[in-house]
């Protein structure tokens, strides 16, 4: 099958199998809160590869992963020229942040901080490590997850975090527990042909 089809067919079939009416068709990708550690850092390498920082030859620790899908509207119509802001902590579960009080160690190797284009088809990828999870007080921990910010004029802008399938942790994460079956569907990246690739569809809303 070629590629084309093949991410078509997987959007479609995510899709499907989320929205189980007509009301739940017109679903935007859940929004959840920013978090307190947005990059405010100065940062020149934004680009896609997040295992590795411009000026250094070391790769970041933790599990390699690729990070693709498309931005669609709710007609499931590509939408081309997305800017993503993405950003996550590194494998220890730190983020490379003056706030962030976490005795993790910082990762000098993880860009730790992205900003892309959907491209064609609204299309867009990136390399990245599985993010740690982080302490929430004395007795509980985040489940990973992956910050995106997301804009286009003419869109409703979003702010939403991806969620990883089969986590131990999602269940037992506050913001994860909040939203619905469906909503927690459409928020978790699915596993797309090996082990460490994973398909992330977003669906924004037309102003």
């Amino acid at each position: 099958m070629k590629r084309r089809a093949f991410i078509k067919s997987g959007v479609l079939g995510t899709v499907a199998g989320v929205f189980t009416s007509t009301t739940q068709a017109k679903m935007t990708t859940p929004s959840e809160v920013e978090g307190p550690f947005y990059p405010i850092t100065p940062q020149k390498d934004q680009d896609a590869d997040l295992t590795r920082v411009a000026g250094k030859s070391g790769v970041a620790k933790g599990e390699i992963i690729d990070v693709f899908g498309q931005v669609l509207d709710t007609d499931l119509q590509p939408v081309e020229g997305v800017t993503i802001d993405l950003w996550q902590a590194n494998s220890f579960g730190k983020y490379h942040h003056p706030h962030d009080t976490n005795s993790a160690p910082v990762d000098e190797h993880f860009q730790a901080w992205a900003i892309l284009q959907s491209g064609t088809e609204g299309r867009f990828k990136f390399k990245t490590v599985i993010p740690g999870a982080y302490p929430l007080g004395r007795s509980q921990q985040r489940t990973p997850h992956i910050h995106f910010k997301i804009a286009k004029n003419g869109y409703v802008s979003l702010l939403t975090q991806m969620y990883f399938p089969n986590h131990t942790l999602n269940e037992q994460d506050g913001l994860f527990k909040r939203k619905s079956a469906s909503e927690q569907a459409m928020m978790t990246a699915k596993v797309a042909g090996k082990s460490n690739q994973y398909q992330y569809d977003i669906i924004l809303e037309k102003l």
